[in-house]
């Protein structure tokens, strides 16, 4: 993983996915211009910050992108859209969780700040994807939604886990261990208790995406060591902060020549 500038680059466990470009943003990149709070490279327009500040960071962002991302209003759900037919020109994003593409030049993008971003993409190259999962987007289905929406067989899929908050430190209640056990009881290994507290957990975010993802058949899976909550000169953490910025993730499709 390439730390420079302040950018995460993918690396798909050293396997070579032609024309796949993707990146993932930490609240040092490209000397952003935000301040604290939201200090420095917040591109998230809703959570508070000064609009000319996330205005220069989108700027600057926009200099290492083939064209304007598509921006989602995320909103924890299983809607997937795919980019050739959606827009940003209502300026409020199209509300998703998760985005994808077969065109060259098409970028997938989603913000977070503890939740897993997760990046896809086919060994082809032909195909890519990126999707916001929350513990709620989980539960409710994006990852199987998205995986639907590709129509990819399971081996040609290749999965990043991008930052997200780390499994020693969200804490969940009983009532989320629940609904994750009745959907699948091996989502128990994904909690250990918390302290004293019998009706504390932690949860880990990671281990819930990989064991949907392996049931649909998908091996190719990397990254998901990272945690936003502990991490924090690189990372924004809503759990740990409140008012704070957002990192995005970035991916799309280059021509291979």
């Amino acid at each position: 993983m390439n730390l420079n500038a302040g950018i995460l680059i993918p690396d798909w466990g050293g396997v070579p996915l032609p024309g796949v470009r993707a990146l993932v943003t930490t609240r040092t990149a490209l000397q952003g211009v935000s301040s604290s709070p939201y200090a420095s490279f917040n591109v998230a327009t809703h959570v508070g910050d000064d609009p000319v500040a996330v205005k220069e960071n989108r700027a600057r962002l926009r200099t290492l992108l083939p064209t304007e991302p598509l921006w989602l209003n995320q909103v924890h759900g299983v809607c997937v859209v795919d980019v050739a037919t959606s827009s940003n020109e209502n300026g409020r994003g199209v509300e998703a969780d998760a985005s994808f593409t077969r065109q060259p030049n098409q970028v997938c993008a989603v913000m977070t700040a503890d939740c897993l971003p997760l990046l896809l993409a086919t060994s082809d190259g032909a195909c890519v994807a990126v999707i916001h999962a929350g513990w709620r987007g989980l539960l409710a289905g994006i990852i199987e939604a998205t995986l639907d929406k590709l129509n990819e067989p399971p081996e040609r899929i290749h999965v990043w886990l991008g930052p997200a908050i780390g499994s020693l430190a969200f804490e969940v209640g009983d009532e989320v261990r629940t609904l994750f056990m009745q959907q699948d009881v091996h989502a128990q290994r994904a909690f250990q208790p918390h302290g004293h507290e019998s009706n504390k957990w932690l949860c880990d975010l990671y281990l819930l995406a990989r064991q949907r993802l392996m049931r649909r058949g998908i091996v190719h899976i990397t990254g998901g060591h990272l945690c936003t909550y502990t991490d924090r000169q690189r990372f924004y953490s809503y759990r740990r902060d409140g008012v704070t910025g957002r990192m995005v993730s970035l991916i799309w499709r280059e021509v291979c020549t």
